[in-house]
């Protein structure tokens, strides 16, 4: 598979192939960073773009990132190895203490990622400090909030008084999104922005990191 074909092995979720070609791309010479933005990135931005427009469903979507993360895996080293590494704004993403639901999470994180973000994913049941210590870790720009239980939403309100109470985070951009969340809800808690969609969490991302 040539290297004009990464994009369809994204679209199309082909974990096998991808594989092989990026690793064969690397043995070749080809530098990780020009695989990743000229390639893989412009492959799940067509997932995202057919994904907003209910031309692919979430199953197909999750095929795509698996591909993505499949090659992402492969490239980590030669990109962290690299001096001309491009630095990538970080968001951390997860599901507040007390929810275990991840679908909507993981459909932002895949499209982050093809947004050419850098994602550092929680997971779910995640108590407030470790969104914070993780912003300390990774010097963050940005932190995603998902709820899908009106019993838990209140728990993001705990997350966004920890960051405001904190000297040197308070002003740590917050998101937030899920079924029972609200605009007027961001609001009431304080957090930066609110996302009702996957696509519009992107968007409200590239926005508050300034892309």
């Amino acid at each position: 598979m040539a290297a004009d074909s990464i994009q369809q092995a994204i679209i199309l979720g082909n974990v096998a192939s991808i594989s092989a070609t990026v690793q064969n791309l690397l043995n070749q010479g080809l530098a990780a960073q020009q695989i990743l933005d000229e390639h893989l990135l412009p492959g799940m931005a067509v997932v995202g773009e057919r994904f907003k427009r209910n031309e692919m469903f979430l199953p197909q979507v999750l095929m795509s990132a698996q591909a993505m993360q499949t090659a992402i895996d492969i490239l980590k080293p030669s990109l962290i190895s690299s001096t001309n590494a491009q630095k990538r704004e970080t968001v951390i993403i997860g599901t507040v203490k007390g929810d275990m639901h991840d679908i909507g999470k993981n459909l932002v994180r895949i499209m982050l990622i093809g947004a050419g973000v850098e994602v550092v994913d929680l997971g779910v049941n995640v108590p407030a400090q470790c969104f914070l210590d993780a912003v300390i870790q990774h010097q963050a720009a940005v932190v995603c909030l998902s709820a899908l239980l009106s019993s838990t939403m209140n728990n993001m309100r705990e997350v966004v008084q920890l960051f405001r109470g904190t000297e040197n985070l308070k002003t740590t951009k917050i998101l937030i999104g899920g079924a029972p969340v609200s605009r007027e809800f961001s609001t009431d808690i304080g957090a930066d922005s609110y996302a009702p969609t996957a696509p519009a969490a992107v968007e409200q991302v590239k926005i508050l990191c300034g892309l």
